[in-house]
């Protein structure tokens, strides 16, 4: 059964009829009976889940599963999600064996062709991925190019990447394949039930837990929700209060008239240069597109009856099929018998939601899978499954995680507008610190007009505008970022700011820190519940803390200070605003204590290096010496024309101060500061500054270096862990670990040669045995080589010789248990 297209689904091409009647009651519901759903309801009861329904509002299938193009693939862009990856295409190559379902399993090999020197830079770090992780892919040349696809013309390509085990499967019936693994394993599945609405036992924060759903056909009161049903899931999530941010496109794929290529097997081809991919459907080719001006299309467009499709739009797919065609020139003669064009989901960042929900507890989600459902359904089942099971994630879900979002990036209209991007995203050029074009200038920081005045080059972090780099104020704002793998055009302003903050002092603005205030009579109660760290501190004091998972992993990190005796302010990463919140909010449930964002009544002014002190001096009467604010201590001080909450901490390794003004006083304090330090040296400075700076003292970044898979002995943040308690979450379990044998070490390390950059998930191999990979690297601009850190097995001699892998060559480097700069934190204390 070589075709792709097939509407024959359902629980009838199964031989089995649809179960009556529906249960009032579930263990775990299962919303959408696609591939990705099948694949949950059955690694859910592989795992033992009893008492599963899967729900399907029409077929099986019949969602996005029938007209994906069956793609899988063994290698992705990170470690993580080419572990997903891998495993899928292998649970594929057995699936028609334990099921006896056709599931047209082609081993095709896929190569992906680079027409630039940057895609020749991505394709060996997709390689150096890839070897890490045990998957089969080699560098091929030209001449091997036109071995491999002699009915493709090389002119323009430069190399390619083979991967030699991918291919592609029927992707309707690998879907029903899974769904008869579930049902043989006790899964209740049932077709034409339209679930309606979530039920929620609300808890009086706006939040709660999921208690059941309401559908078409009654009833199902549950412990556990799950919602794969793909581009609606949106809509569904809304009717509990919770925002997912996923919106529908048009994705086309066309299919050759007649056979091309005759008796050959050629890989799936992956244009990416050219924003198409082409692979084999039995002696034709299908060609599927990923253009860069992408079709949005909102629920309303879309019909709900199942297999939706739009018109076939030829004017639109003109231009992918000139390119096609002239890599391809048989193709021109062929001609075309079949346009398919139908919806797919997408989402801000193109990567796919999966998880907990940040609002509704035991409600979870994976959807918005950017037209790769297939490739990963298999390890989506697999890891929701054990996330469910064991109330954590067992897998690094940093990525991929629901709560990664803010809620106003759920908003129709952004997600309209960056859709038209996100489509062409996926083969678009994946460069270090890309940032997106569409959607922006959404939300702004209170400093947003003094920092542009000042040559502010804008990132976006959680839908919002942040200063990343700063170019000369005269120069064209919108001129090139100059992307690279190798040293892109901000490397020498961002140089510039880095010796700024170490040699004399910079200004930050640093307003998308997630800020939030913790009040009441059992607001420490609530803040020992949540920290590692000691909180029972006095008024003024403030503590590093780690927030931990009933696994003992890191779902955050950040500060904790004392205002009041029953107040205290956390300070988390941009991109935790949202789950932040919600963690807080379901600790502080039952506690007389309120959970309060702070964060956009707030500006926060990093004031960083050895002369902050000397800076703030000028513009505040304060005592600013070490003996009137020690380090980790906070205060309220008078300052320009208003008052500031003032931190003495610092996240770039010299001494420094973090400002928290009210927004409306935020212009005039930036001014004041700016002015005042003119004679100073004073530098504006950015966000990739700051992660180089970090970089270089080795202090950890969430999301990177630590995850909810990581506990704090084997990142090296075991001081942040007040061990004489037991109260705080996550405590059971990290008490079962031996602190001094951590199941991974980390370390820091530099590159010997001062030419390579390092970026993340480079291999690090000790006399020539892979032992680890960098987690997180950036230049050193102090050091004058690249830094970062990275995560090593925990036997590991550092005594030995080390290497890194950069695209392909061994680079030399230092390894070291302490910071590589200023390792005993003077400057911090100075």
């Amino acid at each position: 059964m070589d075709r792709l297209v097939d509407r024959d689904l359902g629980l009838a091409a199964l031989g089995l009829t649809a179960e009556r009647p529906l249960p009032d009651r579930a263990t775990i519901v299962v919303v959408g009976g696609g591939i990705v759903g099948a694949s949950i309801a059955y690694h859910l009861a592989e795992a033992g889940a009893a008492d599963v329904v899967m729900l399907e509002r029409n077929v099986l299938g019949s969602g996005t599963t029938w007209h994906a193009a069956g793609l899988v693939a063994g290698g992705r862009g990170s470690v993580t999600l080419t572990h997903l990856a891998h495993y899928g295409r292998e649970f594929y190559a057995g699936l028609q064996e334990r099921t006896g379902i056709d599931v047209s399993m082609r081993r095709s090999g896929s190569l992906s062709i680079a027409r630039t020197e940057g895609r020749v830079d991505e394709l060996h770090y997709a390689h150096d991925v890839a070897r890490q992780c045990g998957v089969a892919a080699r560098i091929v040349d030209v001449d091997e190019i036109a071995r491999l696809w002699p009915i493709a013309r090389t002119d323009g390509m430069l190399a390619g990447l083979l991967f030699p085990d991918d291919g592609y499967v029927n992707p309707g019936y690998a879907g029903l394949a899974l769904a008869r693994l579930a049902h043989d394993l006790g899964v209740a599945i049932h077709e034409g039930v339209d679930v309606t609405r979530l039920l929620v036992d609300r808890d009086g924060s706006g939040g709660g837990r999921v208690v059941g759903v309401e559908t078409s056909r009654g009833t199902i009161r549950a412990d556990a929700v799950v919602l794969a049903c793909g581009l609606w899931s949106r809509e569904l999530a809304a009717t509990a209060g919770v925002h997912l941010a996923l919106y529908a496109a048009e994705h086309v794929h066309v299919r050759s008239a007649t056979d091309i290529g005759g008796e050959l097997t050629l890989p799936v081809l992956r244009d990416v240069d050219n924003s198409y991919y082409v692979r084999q459907e039995g002696g034709r080719l299908l060609v599927g597109a990923f253009e860069p001006d992408g079709l949005p299309r909102s629920v309303e467009a879309i019909g709900r009856d199942g297999f939706a499709e739009f018109p076939a739009d030829w004017d639109h797919f003109a231009p992918i099929r000139a390119r096609v065609e002239s890599a391809i020139p048989g193709l021109s003669d062929a001609g075309y018998d079949r346009f398919l064009n139908a919806p797919e989901s997408f989402t801000p960042d193109t990567a796919f939601l999966l998880g907990e929900t940040a609002e509704v507890e035991r409600l979870y989600v994976a959807a918005g899978m950017n037209s790769q459902g297939i490739i990963y359904a298999p390890g989506v089942g697999r890891e929701l499954a054990a996330w469910i099971l064991t109330g954590s994630p067992q897998f690094d879900a940093s990525g991929v995680d629901v709560r990664r979002f803010s809620p106003q990036q759920a908003n129709r209209r952004y997600l309209h507008e960056r859709t038209r991007e996100s489509l062409g995203r996926l083969y678009a050029m994946h460069w270090p610190h890309h940032q997106w074009t569409t959607a922006r200038d959404v939300r702004r920081s209170p400093l947003h007009d003094e920092v542009a005045r000042l040559g502010a080059r804008f990132g976006e972090i959680d839908g919002a505008e942040r200063a990343d780099w700063y170019a000369d104020p005269t120069a064209d704002v919108d001129a090139d970022w100059g992307y690279s793998y190798r040293r892109p055009g901000w490397f020498g302003a961002v140089a510039a700011e880095h010796r700024a903050t170490r040699e004399r002092v910079s200004l930050f603005d640093l307003s998308w820190f997630a800020t939030f205030e913790v009040a009441g009579p059992e607001a420490l109660a609530v803040c020992r519940r949540a920290a590692t760290a000691d909180v029972d501190i006095p008024v003024g004091q403030a503590v590093y803390t780690l927030f931990l998972n009933g696994s003992a992993g890191i779902e955050l990190d950040g500060t904790i200070t004392r205002l009041a005796e029953d107040r205290f302010l956390v300070v988390t990463p941009s991109t935790s605003r949202h789950r932040t919140l919600w963690h807080l909010r379901r600790l502080a449930r039952g506690h007389a204590a309120a959970v309060v964002d702070v964060s956009s009544g707030l500006a926060t002014i990093g004031v960083m290096g050895p002369l902050s002190r000397d800076l703030l001096e000028r513009v505040s009467p304060a005592d600013w010496s070490d003996a009137a604010q020690p380090y980790y201590t906070g205060r309220e001080v008078e300052i320009a024309d208003g008052y500031a909450y003032a931190l003495r901490l610092s996240y770039v390794g010299e001494l420094g101060y973090e400002l928290y003004v009210d927004a409306d006083l935020a212009r005039n304090v930036y001014r004041a500061l700016w002015e005042a330090g003119r004679d100073l040296g004073v530098h504006p400075a950015g966000y990739l500054a700051l992660d180089t700076l970090r970089l270089e003292k080795g202090y950890r970044h969430l999301g990177h270096d630590m995850g909810p898979t990581d506990d704090p002995y084997s990142v090296g943040l075991g001081f942040a862990v007040d061990r004489t308690r037991d109260d705080f979450v996550g405590a059971d379990a990290l008490a079962d670990l031996d602190r001094t044998s951590p199941r991974r070490r980390m370390v820091h390390v530099a590159l010997e040669d001062p030419d390579p950059m390092l970026h993340h998930d480079e291999a690090v191999f000790c006399d020539g045995r892979p032992v680890g990979r960098i987690t997180s690297g950036g230049y050193g601009h102090a050091l004058g080589r690249a830094v970062g850190l990275a995560t090593l097995d925990p036997d590991v001699d550092l005594s030995g010789s080390f290497t890194v892998e950069c695209m392909g060559v061994l680079v030399p480097a230092s390894v070291s248990r302490r910071p590589l700069y200023d390792p005993d934190g003077l400057r911090l204390r100075g």
